[in-house]
C-alpha cells in the first residue's frame, strides 16, 4: 500500500505525466452525476476505494485519454504510474477540478461541471453536488467546484456571497483540500502479470465485458486486441461490411467460433493470451475470407443485406481450418444449402446460440473432410412465406428476399439492361426495391398487407419507379423493350402481371420465388 494522495497531488501528477492511462483501459463511462455523487463521498468523507496503480520504467505504445484531455507528456525520465483500477474516479476528479488544460467537448451526455447546491437539505443520503449545463444553473445557489484549487477563482467566486454562504462554501472547500485518496501500487515489468492483475481487480469490482477482459489478458507491447479489430474494420469495410468490424461482440464470437469452436466469447477468457496472440492472424484472415465468400456467391455486398450478422461466425470457423486451401465444389455445395435454408427457416431468430456451436462444429468437419451435417436444416417453404412477409429491410425474410434476387442477376424494368448489384446493394436506403403492381395503382382495392408483400417486391430502381408511377402494368409494358422474356426470367415476372390481374400475379409469383428458394436450398 502506498502513502494517500491528495487531490491536488492527483492532479499535479496527471499534468506532469507520470500518471497515465493504458490502451487496455475502458473508456470512460460514468454519467455527470455519478460525477456528482462521488463529489459528496469525498466531502461526506465516505470511503471512495482505493486507486490502483502499475509503476513501470518503460512507456506503453498506446494510452488512453483521461476522459476528454489528452494528458500532457512526461517532463521527466524516471517511471510512469499507470491506472490498472481508479480510472472512473480519477477522471472525474480531474475534470472537475483542473482549470489548465480545454477539452473541446462540449457534450452534456460525456460531462457537465459540478456545483454545491446551498439549498439542498445537509443529509447522509442525499447528494448536496449536482451537474449542471450553464443554462441550469442558478449563481446564488450554485457554487463552482472548479474553483476550489484555485485560489484567484475561488476568491472571485465568492465575492457575491452572503457571510453565511462564504463560511459554508469555506469549510466545503477545505474538505476537499484535505481530503485523502487511498492509493496501492503495484511494481512489476512483466507484462503477463499486469494484465492478470487487472483482470482480477475488475472482476471484483464493476464487472468488465469479456472484450475488456481479453483485451487486458492479451496485451502486449506487440499485440493490441482493440487495435487489431479496429484494423480489420477498416479492411472490410470497403466492402461494406464496416458494420461487422464495429460490432466488437460479433468480433469476438468469430475468434471465439475460430479459436475454441465455440460462439460464447466467455470460452477465450480460459485461454492463454500468449495463444491468442499468435493465432490471431488466422481469425483475421478468416472473416476477411467469410466476407469474400459472402460477396461472391449470395451477392452480399453490405451487412444490412445479411439476414443475419452471426452466419459469419461459422463461416469463420470453416475458414479457419487449412486456411491456405480453396473451397471444393461439394464444400460450396453443403455451405450453400445451409446458408439459404438458415435464412428460409429463422434458424437464428430467438436464442440461437445452440444452433450456431452446431453449425460452427458442422462446418469444422466439412472443412477437414470429415462427415458432416451441416445443410442438413429442416426445410419447408411454401408460396405463403411470400404473400405473408411484408416488406420491410429490418425482417430476416425481406432480406432473404432480396438475396433471392439478386441471385438471378435481374435485370432493369424499363431499359432492359443488368442491374449493378454493386450499386443497387451497396447500401440498405438506396431504395431500389419496389411495387411490381404499383401501390398508388391498387390503393383502395387491396389491403396493405397484400400489398406490400414480398411478392409483390422486385428490383426497381428509383429513377424507373417514379417513371412507372401509378400506371397499371399493362400500361407501364408500352415503356418496356418489345422482347421482354428475359426481364420476366430475370425477376420472376408470371404473364399475369401484365394483365393486371393482380390476385392471379402475386399468387403465381409466390409459388415462382417459392420454387426458387426450394432450388437454392437444394430441396428440389
Amino acid at each position: 500500500m502506498g502513502d494517500p494522495l491528495a487531490i491536488q497531488k492527483v492532479i499535479d501528477r496527471l499534468m506532469d505525466g507520470t500518471v497515465r492511462i493504458p490502451g487496455f483501459q475502458r473508456s470512460f463511462v460514468w454519467p455527470p452525476q455519478k460525477a456528482a455523487l462521488l463529489m459528496d463521498s469525498l466531502y461526506k468523507q465516505y470511503p471512495v476505494g482505493t486507486i490502483l496503480l502499475w509503476r513501470t520504467g518503460q512507456r506503453l505504445k498506446r494510452e488512453n485519454r483521461l476522459g476528454v484531455f489528452t494528458l500532457p507528456e512526461p517532463q521527466k525520465d524516471y517511471p510512469i504510474d499507470y491506472v490498472l483500477d481508479g480510472q472512473q474516479r480519477l477522471t472525474s476528479i480531474f475534470m472537475t477540478f483542473q482549470r489548465a488544460l480545454q477539452s473541446g467537448v462540449e457534450d452534456p451526455d460525456v460531462w457537465l461541471p459540478i456545483y454545491y447546491d446551498f439549498d439542498a437539505e445537509e443529509d447522509a443520503q442525499d447528494s448536496r453536488f449536482v451537474a449542471l449545463a450553464e443554462a441550469e444553473v442558478d449563481p446564488r445557489r450554485h457554487f463552482p467546484l472548479a474553483t476550489f484549487f484555485d485560489p484567484v477563482g475561488f476568491s472571485t467566486a465568492t465575492r457575491a456571497l452572503d457571510e453565511k454562504k462564504h463560511n459554508e462554501i469555506v469549510h466545503v472547500q477545505q474538505r476537499f483540500l484535505t481530503a485523502l485518496l487511498p492509493v496501492q501500487t503495484f511494481e512489476a515489468e512483466d507484462r503477463a502479470s499486469v494484465a492478470i492483475v487487472f483482470e482480477r481487480v475488475n472482476r471484483m469490482g464493476i464487472p468488465l465485458d469479456t472484450y475488456q477482459l481479453l483485451t487486458a489478458w492479451t496485451w502486449s507491447d506487440e499485440f493490441d486486441l482493440q487495435k487489431r479489430f479496429e484494423d480489420l474494420a477498416e479492411e472490410i469495410e470497403e466492402f461494406g461490411f464496416n458494420d461487422v468490424g464495429d460490432d466488437s461482440d460479433l468480433m469476438m464470437r468469430c475468434c471465439a467460433a475460430v479459436l475454441q469452436h465455440d460462439p460464447s466469447p466467455t470460452s477465450l477468457v480460459d485461454m492463454h493470451g500468449g495463444e491468442v496472440r499468435d493465432r490471431f492472424a488466422v481469425v483475421e484472415s478468416a472473416i476477411k475470407r467469410s466476407v469474400d465468400f459472402l460477396r461472391s456467391n449470395f451477392h452480399v455486398r453490405h451487412v444490412k443485406f445479411l439476414p443475419y450478422s452471426n452466419l459469419i461466425v461459422p463461416l469463420a470457423a470453416f475458414f479457419s481450418i487449412d486456411p491456405g486451401r480453396s473451397v471444393t465444389n461439394s464444400q460450396r455445395e453443403m455451405l450453400t444449402k445451409w446458408f439459404w435454408r438458415s435464412c428460409l427457416t429463422h434458424r437464428y431468430s430467438g436464442n440461437p446460440q445452440r444452433n450456431i456451436k452446431n453449425d460452427i462444429e458442422e462446418a469444422v468437419c466439412l472443412r477437414k473432410g470429415e462427415t458432416s451435417s451441416l445443410g442438413d436444416v429442416a426445410f419447408d417453404i411454401s408460396e405463403s412465406y411470400f404473400l405473408e412477409n411484408a416488406f420491410n429491410l429490418r425482417t430476416v425474410a425481406t432480406k432473404t428476399l432480396i438475396l433471392l434476387l439478386a441471385s438471378l442477376r435481374p435485370k432493369s424494368f424499363l431499359s432492359g439492361e443488368l442491374v449493378d448489384l454493386d450499386n443497387a446493394l451497396a447500401e440498405p436506403n438506396r431504395r431500389e426495391f419496389h411495387h411490381c403492381f404499383p401501390r398508388a395503382y391498387l390503393q383502395g382495392s387491396h389491403d396493405s398487407k397484400r400489398i406490400n408483400a414480398l411478392a409483390n417486391i422486385a428490383m426497381i430502381s428509383r429513377s424507373e419507379n417514379r417513371e412507372i408511377s401509378k400506371k397499371a402494368p399493362s400500361v407501364y409494358r408500352d415503356l418496356m423493350p418489345v422482347e421482354i422474356d428475359d426481364i420476366k426470367a430475370s425477376a420472376l415476372l408470371p404473364d399475369a402481371l401484365f394483365e393486371d390481374d393482380f390476385d392471379k400475379f402475386v399468387t403465381e409469383r409466390a409459388s415462382l420465388l417459392a420454387g426458387l428458394a426450394r432450388r437454392k436450398a437444394g430441396g428440389e
